[in-house]
């Protein structure tokens, strides 16, 4: 490694034809400066149109202030382990946790529902004869549930629906920020789902100058495949086990821990389809992995 460089190490997987590859990058750095992470979108060529992910590149920058700051958009998620402490950098955006933005949103502009949706929502599906009938609801005001007297339009299925994992926004998708996805619809509808997406990301700053960094403290990024099927203290255990197996001045350790979270991700093919150790369905979502070294080349002893 060349002096007065800093080092981002990745792994990335993908189902199908496509194995595993690891990336090494390098970013000019001057001094013991900090690292800013940031999302660009990646515009879709004219001759592709569609409602395809939009593509996310991750940028290594070094900022005047000295700092980590993770940019959050929807499918990438960061923490920062210094010194066996887990620091989350970033949270999830689903339908879920966007409850209220998304039922303000449908409340102002309810011709952006259709005559299918409400913004209203309901512990369950409201059946026909149930009109009349009092029911538990919430509304973007409130954060707990109150009775109201069903209406016929209280039939119409729910801006947002589900709890966790399965919670979803019209019916369609999961995800409530993101870049792109112009032209996505409600199925079998002209309803456009675009106006609820918000591409106004999280951001979070980390000062590195207030820490003195050793080589084991590192910021993992990962892809929704890592985090669905990997808690942050199971990544964090996976960074200490491996992170121990090599010297501290030894760049390509952090290339072998994102490999290893990628792989346990992944899990093993079997007769029952992809499983983890615990015999868990693993990732089935695009896997991408990064971690990066917080003390830098010139903490290294």
């Amino acid at each position: 490694m060349r002096q007065g460089e800093a080092t981002t190490l990745g792994s990335r997987i993908h189902r199908g034809s496509r194995p595993w590859r690891a990336k090494l990058a390098r970013v000019p750095r001057q001094g013991p400066a900090g690292l800013r992470l940031s999302c660009q979108e990646h515009p879709r060529p004219p001759s592709q149109p569609g409602t395809s992910a939009p593509d996310f590149r991750q940028v290594l920058q070094r900022p005047a202030d000295r700092s980590c700051t993770p940019k959050y958009l929807e499918g990438i998620r960061a923490i920062i382990i210094r010194n066996g402490e887990i620091i989350p950098m970033s949270r999830e955006f689903t339908p879920e946790t966007e409850r209220q933005r998304l039922q303000f949103l449908g409340f102002l502009r309810p011709e952006l529902l259709g005559n299918e949706f409400t913004h209203l929502e309901f512990p369950r599906r409201i059946q026909h004869k149930e009109v009349g009938k009092k029911m538990l609801y919430r509304d973007q005001n409130m954060n707990g549930w109150a009775y109201k007297r069903i209406e016929e339009d209280d039939l119409k299925f729910p801006l947002v629906y589900g709890e966790g994992k399965k919670a979803r926004m019209m019916a369609t998708i999961g995800v409530t920020r993101g870049l792109g996805d112009h032209d996505l619809k409600v199925y079998s509808s002209n309803i456009h789902i675009k106006p609820f997406l918000s591409c106004t990301p999280e951001v979070r700053v980390y000062d590195l100058t207030q820490y003195e960094h050793c080589p084991d403290d590192v910021l993992v990024l990962g892809t929704d495949g890592l985090w669905d099927v990997t808690n942050d203290r199971e990544v964090a255990n996976v960074v200490f086990d491996v992170l121990m197996g090599y010297e501290p001045n030894d760049p390509c350790r952090y290339t072998m821990v994102a490999q290893e979270l990628v792989v346990r991700s992944r899990g093993v093919l079997k007769e029952r389809g992809w499983r983890l150790a615990n015999d868990k369905l693993g990732s089935g979502d695009d896997i991408s992995v990064f971690v990066i070294p917080l003390g830098g080349p010139g903490n290294y002893t």
